[in-house]
């Protein structure tokens, strides 16, 4: 496949190490040197395009590529506010648009246990349960999108709690996500449920950028002749 890699900060550099690996080839960099190259033109032999940039260019970033006619991998969190914008647009072009929190395949099967276990969590009440998440000090959104996702897949299945905040709050009802910027970190995540008696924690610990680069070239084939909107569970067959 030819890839258009929008954004080309240290994600970029490793999905295209990784890409490259797989046999493909980087067709187009956009750095934020050259954004108005996100256009028909440019990307006129381009297959799919692996957006990682920033919340506040996101959705122009995604719906510039899909009104030129090419797929999406989208990366960047902070601006799940408008990505109904980018599904409808996608949609509207019949093109395809993945967008994932975190395209880690471990982060992803991470997901699935989190759901299990608050599920069944729902009938113990004696524990309370909280987030907290590590990166390294460039990421710019708190909390992590991963941490997100992870707080919005309790709070569907958790009767106790009906949002989330940042940071501890005095309100039973609401479940915390604690952020650390830390140097160096990829990522680590912690669900953690607490009582009285003795605490229950599932982590993922993230070693390098690598897998997550591996899953956004994963999902960059998945999307190859496809439209629609679709998400890592599809990608991986989890769903």
């Amino acid at each position: 496949m030819n890839i258009a890699l929008i954004g080309y900060g240290k994600m970029g550099h490793a999905i295209e190490e990784i890409a490259v690996q797989r046999g493909h080839t980087i067709a187009l960099r956009i750095t934020s040197a050259n954004t108005h190259e996100i256009d028909a033109e440019h990307l006129n032999n381009v297959d799919v395009a692996i957006e990682f940039t920033r919340p506040e260019f996101a959705k122009d970033n995604v719906i510039s590529c899909l009104d030129a006619g090419v797929n999406v991998v989208c990366g960047t969190t902070g601006w799940n506010e408008e990505l109904a914008d980018a599904q409808v647009a996608a949609t509207a072009v019949h093109k395809a648009f993945l967008h994932a929190s975190n395209f880690s395949i471990g982060v992803n099967i991470f997901f699935e246990i989190n759901k299990m276990l608050a599920t069944l969590m729902n009938s113990q009440p004696e524990y309370d349960v909280s987030i907290e998440e590590t990166h390294h000090t460039h990421k710019k959104d708190a909390p992590s999108g991963t941490a997100i996702t992870l707080a919005e897949q309790i709070l569907q299945r958790l009767d106790s709690k009906k949002t989330w905040a940042l940071n501890f709050v005095n309100n039973p009802n609401i479940l915390p996500i604690v952020a650390h910027r830390i140097e160096n970190v990829p990522g680590t995540h912690v669900v953690k449920y607490t009582s009285e008696i003795d605490d229950i924690e599932i982590i993922h610990t993230a070693h390098s950028r690598a897998g997550f680069a591996l899953g956004a070239v994963l999902a960059a084939e998945f999307l190859a002749g496809k439209q629609g909107v679709f998400s890592m569970q599809d990608v991986l067959g989890i769903k």
